[in-house]
């Protein structure tokens, strides 16, 4: 089809719907010729100002279904600062940044600003976009409700609310916050919502906050795609890691589910010790790496993704042919969540679940409420069935390093000619590298300044310039020391200088203050005769056991005598207890060796 054919199709299909030139083009321009159906049946309906409930299969086309009437809306007419015009409510950051992709490029030909209100991402570069006026905000509500706090933005000039994953965001314990800040849009303002599924809580937002929906349901809240197939794998536990490893290892882009964080950087781990190359995406990681992570495997450089449910909402990633849940999933909805990554648009694309004997009842519960018929195996390591449904193939075995982004590498532009860099980065030193390529790692590689004879002296410096080896050297500890007297001397000052050992004081020429003790010979005496106060004769015995004053100081008694009770008669032995009377067994307390068994070594002697 030719570029004109193409811009004519955009024109009678798009154009038809009332929506403006701009955004036709635009659409025309990235190879969007006609409307999916979930488009053709929601566009009319939010252009005339009705309250829109649509409900469609995960890849459906939701995302340009609500964003471009939503632009035609609020174009011409120019945001306040920190009051956005409309908001768009997401669970996950990925989601969010995903639709920002989306609607961004097409929003610039009506000169409509879009920014990306979610966490991990910094709040600063978030307020400073706000304070200077954007009339479109993609949002985690709990980023949103932080900046609301802080009074940074204002929900008061809101005309059209727009919450996509409704249910997903319920889910995960939105509820509360989205209605806090539904609460706080204009009762006049257009709300839409779009989700999956319509029940739980999505039904409580339905009749609080729209009024009189225009209801777009173009597929049943159990459903699956046509396109897709889907295969129960019964392994074993001593098989499934490397059964795992066999279909990772397969050719095209692949997802892997997995249910805990610590599950898929342990996945990871298996696979890169047999030689496959995966990167793992969970909501323990930062955003800079998520953001990292997803751009790799949408651009090529890793084709195995390993992950949470994190990336089960929204994510659209194009030619992803197989999905592997390596833990089934804990529901239907769920199930078709994940599956939804693959076999998107119209393509088609494969679903397997590893399940372990323990699993089998579980996982049939699922896949009947879930609405699918899937064709079930039983399969081991190295099983033609595996090549046959998953194109499975043997790894390496060749232990590779565990794979992780370069944040410091920027990807590749996106589609709307901007470049994509680590959400929570900034643009450092740009137009002032160094270095060009990558930053030397060690300082042989770093370039070095040669000044030769041109570098500036100073006045009077007639030292020898460095060539080769003609400039002396200062060695460690070379540092010139006073000569003998040429040391500046104090007034008064008349001592000897240095040679060899420092001499002391000698004799009496020491200055003293009102002290006639001895000077140091040798060691310094202590008491001196008797002149130490000792206890009165005639006053009465201390209590028995103290040694405090009836013994002479060590210094003083020559003949090292120590005192002895009088109540020891005979020498006293170890472990022996005279208050007690005997010798200490294992329950006795205080000091000295146990009572040992008959015969031992410490048998009361």
């Amino acid at each position: 089809m030719s570029a004109t054919d193409s811009t004519d199709e955009a024109v009678n299909g798009f154009a038809a719907l009332g929506l403006p030139r701009p955004l036709v083009t635009g659409l025309a321009r990235q190879g969007i010729a006609s409307p999916f159906p979930i488009q053709e049946a929601c566009i009319p309906d939010i252009l005339t100002g009705h309250d829109v409930l649509g409900r469609g299969a995960t890849g459906s086309g939701k995302t340009l279904a609500f964003g471009l009437p939503m632009m035609a809306r609020i174009s011409g007419d120019r945001a306040l600062p920190r009051r956005p015009k409309a908001i768009i409510l997401v669970p996950t950051r990925e989601l969010a940044l995903q639709v920002n992709d989306a609607l961004e490029p097409l929003g610039r030909g009506l000169s409509l600003r879009m920014k990306t209100v979610v966490g991990g991402m910094s709040m600063g570069r978030q307020i400073e976009a706000l304070r200077r006026g954007v009339e479109v905000i993609v949002a985690t509500p709990g980023r949103l409700t932080d900046l609301i706090e802080q009074g940074e933005c204002s929900l008061e000039d809101v005309e059209i609310s727009i919450l996509d994953e409704a249910d997903h965001m319920c889910d995960l314990g939105f509820f509360p916050v989205v209605s806090a800040l539904l609460d706080q849009t204009p009762v006049s303002g257009q709300r839409l919502l779009f989700s999956a599924t319509l029940d739980g809580d999505v039904d409580q937002l339905v009749r609080r906050f729209l009024v009189d929906p225009i209801t777009h349901s173009l597929a049943p809240a159990t459903s699956a795609v046509d396109t897709m197939e889907h295969h129960l794998v019964t392994v074993s536990w001593q098989d499934k890691p490397a059964v795992t490893a066999e279909i990772a290892n397969r050719e095209g882009r692949t997802i892997l589910f997995v249910r805990t964080q610590h599950g898929v950087d342990r996945v990871v781990k298996q696979l890169a010790r047999v030689g496959v190359k995966a990167g793992g995406l969970h909501g323990g990681k930062r955003q800079n790496q998520r953001t990292r992570i997803l751009g790799e495997f949408r651009e090529g450089g890793i084709m195995v993704l390993v992950c949470t449910d994190v990336a089960a909402r929204g994510i659209h990633v194009d030619d992803v042919s197989l999905v592997l849940h390596v833990d089934p999933p804990a529901d239907h909805k769920s199930y078709l969540h994940r599956g939804g990554r693959t076999a998107r648009a119209g393509e088609k694309g494969s679903v397997l679940t590893l399940v372990m004997p323990n699993e089998r009842r579980s996982t049939d519960a699922m896949a009947r409420r879930a609405g699918i018929t899937p064709s079930r195996h039983r399969a081991v390591p190295g099983a033609p069935v595996l090549a046959d449904i998953a194109g499975a193939r043997e790894p390496s075995g060749e232990s590779i390093p565990v794979w992780e982004p370069d944040i410091r590498k920027p990807l590749r532009p996106r589609s709307g000619g901007r470049d994509e860099r680590p959400s929570g980065g900034r643009k450092r030193f740009e137009g002032r590298r160094r270095y060009d390529g990558d930053r030397p790692q060690s300082h042989d590689d770093r370039p070095r300044r040669d000044f030769g004879d041109d570098r500036p002296r100073r006045e009077g410096d007639d030292r020898p310039r460095r060539e080769g080896e003609d400039r002396p050297r200062r060695e460690f500890g070379h540092r010139p020391r006073f000569a003998h007297d040429d040391r500046p001397r104090r007034e008064g000052d008349d001592r000897p200088r240095r040679e060899g050992d420092r001499p002391r004081f000698q004799g009496d020429d020491r200055p003293r203050h009102n002290d006639d003790r001895p000077r140091y010979q040798g060691d310094r005496p202590r008491f001196q005769g008797d002149d130490r106060p000792r206890r009165d004769a005639s006053a009465p015995a201390p209590a028995r056991g103290h040694f405090r004053d009836d013994r002479a100081p060590r210094a003083y008694n020559n003949d090292r005598e120590r005192p002895v009770r009088d109540d020891r008669a005979e020498p006293r032995t170890f472990g022996e207890d005279r208050a007690r009377g005997g010798f200490r067994g294992r329950s006795g307390s205080g000091g000295g060796f146990r009572q040992g068994r008959p015969g031992g070594r410490f048998n009361g002697r």
